[in-house]
C-alpha cells in the first residue's frame, strides 16, 4: 500500500464521518448554539490584530461593539431569549466599550470621545436600571414600604 492510497482513504473515511454526523444534526446543534461566536471571532481578531500592530487604533471601535454584543446574543442564546427584555440597554453600551478602547488605547486623548463613551456607558445603566424598576419595581416598592413600617415600629418611643 502506497502513501498516496493511504491518504485518500483518510480522506474517505473522513468525509464518510461529515456526512454521518450531519446526518444526526450535530452541526445543525452547533451551529444553534454557537452562532454567535461568528461575530465575537471578528471582534478578538481585531483586538488581536491591533495589539499586533497590524491595524489602525480606529478598529477597536467595531472590536468592542463586536464583542459586547456576541456576549450578550451568547446569554440570550444559551439562557433564553426572555432575558433579551432586560438585556437590550447593554447594545448601546458595547457602542460605549468601543470608544473607550479608541480613548484608551487611540492616538487620540479627544475629551469629547472620553465624554461620548462614558455619558453612553451611564445611559445605558440608567436604562437598565429603570428596565429592573419597570419588570421588578412593585417588588421593590413593596419591599422598601414593609422596611420602612418595620423600622417605624421599632423607633417608636417607648412608653413605662
Amino acid at each position: 500500500m502506497n502513501k498516496q492510497s493511504a491518504a485518500v482513504g483518510v480522506l474517505v473515511l473522513a468525509a464518510g464521518l461529515v456526512i454521518l454526523l450531519g446526518k444526526w444534526g450535530v452541526f445543525a446543534f452547533i451551529g444553534s448554539v454557537f452562532w454567535p461566536l461568528f461575530i465575537l471571532v471578528p471582534g478578538v481578531l481585531l483586538h488581536v490584530l491591533y495589539f499586533g500592530r497590524m491595524v489602525p487604533s480606529v478598529a477597536l471601535v467595531p472590536a468592542g461593539i463586536l464583542t459586547v454584543v456576541s456576549v450578550i446574543l451568547l446569554i440570550g442564546n444559551w439562557f433564553g431569549w426572555d432575558l433579551m427584555k432586560y438585556l437590550w440597554p447593554f447594545f448601546p453600551f458595547a457602542v460605549a466599550v468601543g470608544l473607550y478602547e479608541y480613548y484608551v488605547f487611540g492616538y487620540s486623548r479627544s475629551k469629547t470621545l472620553w465624554t461620548a463613551s462614558i455619558g453612553l456607558a451611564v445611559f445605558s445603566l440608567v436604562l437598565f436600571g429603570m428596565t429592573l424598576l419597570w419588570t421588578w419595581g412593585i417588588y421593590l416598592l413593596a419591599l422598601a414600604l414593609i422596611g420602612f413600617g418595620a423600622w417605624l415600629v421599632l423607633r417608636r418611643p417607648r412608653i413605662w
